[in-house]
């Protein structure tokens, strides 16, 4: 007999709204503490109250995004906004419309294909290197860093030769569109777009800028694109066709760019950033990183093929995105109504999923709190259910570019490590969660040149 999902507290009038704009993770560390694996957020005030779920254990996060994938589709009010602001690439599109996208940029992001662009990861990452070599002041700040060497890195593959005016502007622009899309997804009751408020005219223009250096880049390459030989991304997308010749125009082309942008760079930005201060704050886990990028690369640069050869230094990086997902929690609407570890979920239902919350749930993690990229070998992760662990998603919807990310974190961690050891500065990092989730405060580490 299905129940209904116990219901988080929250304030009379407008339920947990406001506890979900101000400490989104912090509410569902707590939802999940005080009443499990499936729970009812209460949203608006009486009346017009809805009720957001949420899914916490391997098996309903299973269900949501993998066996039952069907019945939890991306109509939620979340993606609505970023599609309005960023445009209708694989990140928000959905049944054929997916399908025709995903099998035209699928072969961009092949592994043969992604192992490709390692030269211009590198090239980022030692310039990143060589600036901090050259500084007086041995203290950098890592968040800023690593959201600088990522957007950059990412640019170079995206643009090829025209990184340095887009990296201009997505840096502008990126802040304010993300602000928009977290003010209206975390308020169902936003005002429309079109009222002349001071947000919006704001977001409108950063909205028209990143659109027009991306169409008037787009518009190049279609005017070379049957004689040039580039191989940035965007040239490509240009030049993808699917079987029966059917292509991207250019305005789908623009809407996958810039989702390459979101994601790209934010994923790899936290999962670095975090990566480097947990060494900072582990001095044995640093020695022994290092120790392996020095036996496995003898001072040579890191490349594609040496992903595989540092099994430590893939361990940091898996368990600092365990504890820090760039994508703290996603969502889901159903079709039908269903039912999840004997819980009734209604049909048109808001249903979410959190990394953050079952990467620290205690039935798969001892400890859940503590730094060990131990958890990460492959014995361990052999024994622990497979969603119990989803930072690029699960299922026929997981992120076509963890690959990606995964190789860029790799050369540019290997790279810095190369060059520095790290001493920790700044230790409790405070969160943020928009689009992504990232620090909103400095990650201050000493450099200590080696």
């Amino acid at each position: 007999m299905t129940r209904e999902a116990p219901r988080v507290a929250g304030g009379t009038l407008l339920g947990t709204l406001l506890d979900l704009r101000d400490d989104t993770v912090g509410l569902y560390l707590r939802a999940h503490r005080d009443h499990g694996d499936v729970v009812r957020f209460p949203l608006g005030p009486p009346g017009l109250r809805a009720y957001l779920y949420g899914v916490f254990s391997a098996d309903g996060v299973q269900q949501v995004l993998g066996t039952g994938a069907a019945n939890f589709r991306k109509d939620n009010h979340i993606y609505g906004e970023i599609r309005a602001s960023l445009g209708n690439g694989l990140l928000t599109s959905q049944d054929d419309d997916y399908v025709f996208q995903r099998r035209l940029v699928q072969p961009l992001f092949t592994r043969r294909r992604v192992d490709g662009y390692a030269a211009a990861i590198h090239t980022e990452a030692a310039a990143t290197a060589g600036r901090w070599a050259a500084r007086p002041d041995p203290v950098v700040d890592l968040a800023a860093e690593m959201a600088e060497f990522a957007l950059r890195a990412t640019s170079r593959i995206l643009f090829g030769a025209d990184l340095d005016e887009t990296v201009e502007v997505v840096r502008r622009c990126f802040p304010v569109l993300g602000e928009q899309v977290l003010r209206r997804g975390a308020n169902p009751f936003s005002p429309p777009r079109s009222w002349p408020t001071a947000v919006n005219r704001r977001a409108a223009a950063a909205q028209r800028e990143l659109y027009a250096v991306c169409d008037r880049l787009i518009a190049e390459r279609h005017a070379c694109a049957a004689s040039a030989d580039g191989d940035d991304m965007m040239t490509m997308l240009i030049r993808a066709r699917d079987e029966d010749g059917s292509r991207l125009d250019s305005q789908a082309v623009r809407d996958q760019i810039l989702v390459f942008l979101l994601a790209g760079h934010e994923s790899t930005a936290t999962a670095l950033a975090f990566a480097l201060h947990l060494l900072a704050l582990h001095p044995e886990a640093q020695q022994k990183a290092q120790a392996e990028v020095d036996e496995i690369l003898g001072g040579r640069e890191p490349g594609a093929e040496d992903r595989d050869r540092l099994p430590y230094l893939t361990m940091v990086l898996k368990e600092a995105m365990r504890l820090y997902p760039s994508v703290p929690i996603t969502g889901r609407r159903t079709v039908a109504e269903t039912e999840i570890g004997g819980f009734r979920i209604p049909a048109g239902a808001d249903v979410t999923v959190s990394p953050y919350v079952t990467h620290r749930h205690p039935a798969y993690w001892t400890d859940p709190e503590v730094f060990d990229p131990a958890r990460f070998a492959p014995e361990a992760e052999a024994d622990r259910p497979r969603y119990a662990y989803f930072p690029f998603g699960r299922g026929p919807r997981a992120c076509i570019g963890q690959h990606f990310t995964m190789l860029e974190a790799s050369i540019a961690l290997a790279c810095f490590l190369q060059r520095f050891g790290l001493t920790a500065i700044d230790t409790d990092i405070p969160m943020e969660v928009g689009i992504t989730m990232r620090p909103c405060a400095p990650i201050r580490v000493r450099l200590v040149p080696r």
